[in-house]
């Protein structure tokens, strides 16, 4: 059943202890309420990504402030450009010609023509019943020297698929298929480098292969080639949709490596990927026995020092919270909270096991209008918590945070040692919590 956080007479949110939570649905999605903790990446971030490229959105004025500020931030308002809605075009059956015309404008008033543009619609568009392959087809016809890709800015459509999700799709839209190169892999769904410590890049210098990453392309035709690449392999939920996507188009096998703190499952996975990379088991087995040592020596290490300090995670920081906290449980960290508003399937086991090994934890729905006033409830001088993720020292108001964003690059056994190394100079170096949120974009070039 579906659990309701209270208020004590302060009006501060009090969490649901974990073994009183529903796996399925824990809290009621209605309206949302954005923390101001601005690690995450948002559209625009993933946006650009893809070297050459340019951005168009149109929608109202109102949600053009806020992507208009992140392009600003990024340093990047070159790549950016926009067509004000008016109400009027809501009912005057113009609604497609002013989208084309003000994309066409923009196109005309550049020097040179980009590589690609990635277009934008919005909510308004979906409730007027807009055609988007018109749209898309007049526009290739009239610049066929670029690449369109649709774009969607609909977060009024969560309940069907994240903006998120749908942007990892647009994302890989422009790839073509190339001749096939056996030696080549493509990761995908990661907006921020992969550890190349990581067990994964471990395995491909073993099997010989170069790995595609789109945090390294550096030109469009960097980009295009992942159309050469013979396995697409992820480790993000996010990016599940567009796999399907580029396999069915591409007809490139995916393999979900997917991330995780739960050691079967990270031999596993490691064991899928050096079977389709043709290696013998044996090399994971002598791979894993060095990491899972490294990582077991610095947790231990990390817990030698942060003790019985409260911790916090948060769903901004790793895709699996729960698995995270389990493995911190194990090594007698005290995690006392978590802040996650669902809970993905895969994350079923390590509920169940929480729920026994520690049925106090305190869960709390990140984005729930009543989290408005959470943060008033710790002094930021008095804060004793260590925190995974931004939204999380957010609302426990701490300078000790590991400032990271879906699993921060780490990976497997290797990830682990990483997170270990992370948690103890997040405990003994603090940071400036109020700048380090105020930066849109974890990692992103910024003029603040």
């Amino acid at each position: 059943m579906l659990k309701q956080i209270s208020l004590n007479e302060n009006r501060i949110p009090e969490g649901v202890k974990i073994s009183e939570l529903d796996f399925d649905s824990p809290f009621y999605d209605g309206l949302h309420y954005n923390a101001p903790a601005r690690g995450v990446w948002n559209i625009v971030h993933t946006g650009m990504l893809i070297p050459e490229a340019h951005q168009i959105y149109v929608c109202a004025q109102g949600c053009l402030r806020g992507v208009i500020l992140t392009a600003a931030e990024m340093n990047r308002m070159e790549n950016m450009s926009w067509v004000a809605l008016r109400e009027k075009d809501m009912w005057n059956g113009e609604m497609e010609s002013r989208v084309i015309e003000g994309c066409s404008h923009i196109v005309d008033e550049m020097k040179k023509h980009p590589k690609c543009i990635l277009v934008y619609l919005s909510c308004m568009h979906l409730f007027e019943g807009c055609d988007f392959k018109v749209i898309a087809n007049e526009l290739e016809e009239r610049y066929p020297d670029i690449d369109w890709v649709d774009c969607y800015m609909t977060p009024t459509m969560r309940k069907t698929f994240e903006p998120m999700v749908m942007m990892k799709k647009s994302l890989y839209s422009p790839i073509k298929k190339l001749d096939t190169d056996k030696k080549y892999i493509g990761l995908i769904g990661c907006d921020r480098a992969t550890d190349k410590t990581s067990e994964i890049y471990s395995l491909l210098e073993k099997a010989g292969c170069k790995m595609w990453d789109i945090t390294g392309c550096k030109t469009y035709e960097d980009y295009m080639s992942l159309g050469k690449a013979s396995l697409l392999i992820s480790y993000l939920p996010v990016v599940y949709y567009a796999s399907m996507d580029l396999t069915k188009r591409l007809g490139i096998p995916h393999l979900p490596i997917d991330l995780s703190y739960d050691e079967d499952e990270i031999i596993t996975n490691l064991k899928s990927l050096a079977s389709v990379l043709e290696l013998d088991e044996s090399v994971v087995d002598d791979l894993t026995d060095r990491t899972k040592k490294e990582a077991d020596e610095s947790m231990k290490k990390a817990f030698e020092t942060i003790k019985d300090t409260p911790v916090a995670i948060d769903a901004s920081a790793t895709p699996r919270p729960l698995g995270l906290a389990l493995l911190l449980t194990k090594y007698g960290f005290n995690v006392k909270r978590i802040y996650a508003d669902a809970f993905g399937k895969k994350e079923k086991a390590a509920f169940d096991e929480l729920c026994k090994l520690n049925p106090d934890i305190e869960i709390y729905p990140s984005m729930d209008p009543i989290m408005l006033n959470a943060a008033d409830e710790i002094k930021i001088d008095e804060s004793k918590y260590l925190c995974i993720g931004q939204q999380s020292a957010y609302f426990c108001q701490t300078r000790k945070f590991v400032n990271i964003v879906e699993g921060g690059g780490m990976y497997g056994f290797d990830g682990i040692r990483h997170m270990g190394d992370a948690l103890l100079d997040a405990y003994l170096n603090e940071k400036d919590l109020k700048l380090t949120i105020s930066y849109k974009g974890l990692e992103c070039e910024s003029c603040l």
